[in-house]
């Protein structure tokens, strides 16, 4: 191991990792990509599709848990420093009021015009508003709010293990291998929903591979955090080929083991490579609005843009037609985090906020700035 790759970072809490906004829009495109031109057509909600290219959209999906090792990192940075009420209204902040608004702009727009492949009604919206709708009878509201449900119970977690005093840097290997242990445990003899759904069980090494590199950013590659790395790496593997089995009997497709052990690998390895090379040869307005638009349009593409292209048709070729509805939905993110996300974002976080400190549950110098690669 050289010396730059043993070399702590001193950076300020502040510091903005721009590739990390790349990685982001990545991944979100990986997951479109996945839903447009694999998906919709295997389960009947659009009959558009891109046959030539199944066997590279199929593996899409990986997308989400590039999201996930992007979020550990993300949420060991976030935490540093901040009391657990001030993290909690941070991620409150963060992620519901924008899964709200989308949301229910989804709502509206497959209300309006999804039939006969897509309908809704006001039972499913209210149900949507606790994220999790399957435990009150309904159905997600679009098919990528699963992973929204896994970020909530993670930050869930990181509050807890913060007001008990145990989600510090020097924690971190205790707390990985307990819940690498437990998962690893769960997925090859229980099957439990409830553990699956309570600890992440089938993507918990992708959330542990970022707590890992996050010590590791901060602190230097010590062999201890290299070979945790390497189990939680070694699990990630099990667990995506785990999913495999899923993916074969009910997309009725073959996987490649090979290609998913590889790309599971590469998903960490991508997020280790982009904190030592943090900065994008663009200037800092486009990667911030990169950063910003991928949440959105992440809450937004699938059902609209299955919506789209049912009232579309043949308008253009498929490819075509992929593409422009893709851009579409981007400018769209955009404008909705620049002009909506953004103001209620600040208007949620200043309400919690004061709430919480008229109540004594804040520091007397309020909650310190948010980090930017939290954003």
């Amino acid at each position: 191991m050289t010396r730059a790759m043993n070399q702590p970072n001193v950076s300020l809490p502040g510091h903005r990792l721009e590739a990390l906004d790349g990685l982001r829009l990545v991944a979100a495109l990986s997951v479109a990509l996945f839903h447009f031109g694999f998906l919709g057509a295997t389960i009947d909600y659009t009959r558009m599709s891109l046959p030539a290219a199944e066997s590279v959209l199929k593996y899409g999906y990986l997308g989400v848990p590039l999201f996930f090792v992007i979020s550990g990192f993300v949420i060991a940075y976030s935490a540093e420093g901040r009391t657990p009420v001030q993290f909690a209204i941070a991620r409150f902040a963060r992620i519901y009021p924008t899964f709200v608004i989308c949301m229910t702009a989804t709502f509206l727009v497959v209300l309006a015009f999804g039939a006969p492949f897509l309908q809704t009604d006001l039972a499913q919206w209210a149900a949507n508003l606790i994220v999790k709708p399957e435990l009150l009878g309904q159905k997600a509201m679009d098919g990528s709010y699963w992973s929204i449900f896994y970020e909530a119970v993670f930050y869930g977690w990181v509050v807890l293990l913060m007001a008990l005093g145990a989600f510090r840097r020097e924690r971190y290997p205790a707390i990985v291998l307990l819940w690498l242990l437990i998962s690893v445990l769960d997925r090859a003899f229980l099957s439990s929903k409830i553990l699956r759904y309570l600890l992440l069980t089938d993507e918990s090494a992708f959330f542990c591979a970022g707590l890992l590199l996050y010590a590791a950013f901060r602190d230097g590659y010590t062999r201890r955090i290299l070979a945790l790395l390497a189990l939680a790496a070694a699990v990630a593997v099990y667990q995506s080929l785990d999913l495999l089995h899923w993916n074969r009997a009910n997309y009725h497709v073959d996987y490649s083991d090979l290609v998913t052990a590889i790309a599971t690998i590469a998903v960490i390895a991508i997020v280790a490579a982009a904190i030592r090379l943090p900065r994008l040869p663009l200037p800092s307005g486009v990667t911030l609005a990169i950063g910003g638009l991928t949440y959105p349009f992440y809450l937004l593409h699938q059902h609209i843009g299955y919506v789209a292209f049912n009232r579309l048709g043949d308008a253009l070729p498929p490819a075509a037609l992929l593409a422009a509805v893709t851009l579409v939905l981007l400018l769209l993110s955009a404008l909705v985090w620049r002009f909506v996300e953004r103001p209620a974002q600040d208007w949620t976080k200043a309400t919690l906020s004061g709430w919480a400190g008229a109540r004594a549950l804040l520091p007397a110098n309020g909650a310190r700035p948010h980090p930017g690669i939290a954003n």
